[in-house]
């Protein structure tokens, strides 16, 4: 008999403008009255005062408030082992190796977590996963689901184009991971939880219907990363989340010269694999015009021979972990959609 899955999902999540100004409030009728803050590192000075006069008019408590350089597990534990018995709430504040660090001290102690991310550069701020270092590379270790999710349009609005770009890269990538995933369960048999999958691929088809950079359209993305998020903890697995496009952009960050934005790798990888699956083509490319991404990519090309090299070695990064890239037949394809396909001619060098 099929049995229902438990799973942890944010009970608070505010996605509007100036909810950074209000994250105070949230916790003051939580209640959770003393915060430990990890904040990016060259984070403007203004975000970070509007959260401190937040806690401050709520009388929230601040027991620390730490700037994050560094993502290394070492960093995290000592955070954790430095952290007050005082405290009742991490929050992570900007994004990538702040937000990681916070939800894995979170984790760690045991403590409820409140993502505040000031861009939307993947679907990280809302995951069951920390992206951490370990003796140099980059790992994904388990962690807890947010407790509260507060994203300040705003703030998103006026983030670097760059970063929001690389967002819609990894929203998209979830139409060519959740057909790797059909894949696999064809191939192998490995299971496919039909509502994590459903999620996934929802949350991208509502962006595709308001594509643009104003409040609808961030709060559209902002919505479709962290509902991809919760797919993965409906899952117990990336795998509604990440397929073989993720793999090609895990090998180059272990080869390029020059690793990029995250999203921008998946994004690109992932227009390559839905030529070879041979579905949603069209969607994502409609997509990358509405948004401008193939503009942003074409000004700094990537390198075509790494592309190449990161193709070989996708399909060994993960053991047993079936994709579009297993079938050895699709590897050659893939090397002359590198050489001839319009798209990626402007992508690559």
């Amino acid at each position: 008999m099929l049995r229902a899955t438990q799973i942890a999902i944010p009970t608070l999540v505010r996605v509007k403008e100036d909810a950074i100004d209000r994250v105070g409030m949230y916790l003051d009728r939580a209640p959770l009255r003393g915060a430990i803050v990890f904040h990016s590192q060259g984070l403007l000075a203004e975000l970070q005062e509007r959260l401190r006069r937040g806690l401050r008019e709520s009388e929230i408590a601040v027991h620390g408030w730490h700037e994050v350089a560094d993502n290394a597990l070492e960093v995290a534990a000592r955070h954790f082992e430095d952290l007050p018995k005082r405290a009742a709430v991490v929050v992570g504040l900007g994004g990538g190796k702040a937000l990681d660090v916070a939800k894995y001290v979170a984790f760690l102690a045991r403590l409820p977590y409140y993502a505040v991310p000031t861009s939307l550069s993947n679907d990280g701020f809302c995951s069951p996963q920390a992206s951490l270092t370990i003796h140099g590379k980059r790992r994904s270790v388990p962690a807890a689901m947010p407790t509260g999710v507060v994203v300040d349009t705003a703030v998103c609005r006026q983030a670097p184009r760059s970063l929001t770009l690389s967002g819609v890269g990894d929203l998209v990538a979830k139409l060519t991971a959740v057909r790797d995933w059909k894949l696999a369960f064809h191939a192998t048999g490995e299971p496919v939880n039909d509502f994590a999958a459903l999620l996934s691929d929802g949350a991208l088809h509502a962006y595709r219907s308001h594509p643009d950079f104003d409040a609808e359209g961030i709060r559209l993305l902002a919505t479709g990363l962290m509902l991809n998020g919760i797919a993965m903890e409906i899952a117990g697995s990336s795998r509604p989340a990440s397929g073989s496009e993720h793999l090609i952009s895990h090998a180059l960050d272990g080869l390029s010269a020059r690793p990029r934005l995250h999203g921008l790798q998946v994004g690109v990888a992932a227009y390559l694999v839905s030529r070879l699956q041979e579905q949603n083509t069209h969607i994502i490319d409609e997509i990358f015009q509405r948004t401008g991404f193939w503009d942003e990519v074409a000004r700094d090309p990537f390198d075509r021979e790494e592309w190449s090299r990161a193709l070989r070695q996708a399909p060994e990064i993960k053991e047993h972990f079936h994709t579009v890239l297993s079938q050895p037949e699709k590897q050659a394809l893939a090397e002359d959609f590198l050489w001839n396909d319009t798209r990626l001619g402007n992508c690559l060098r």
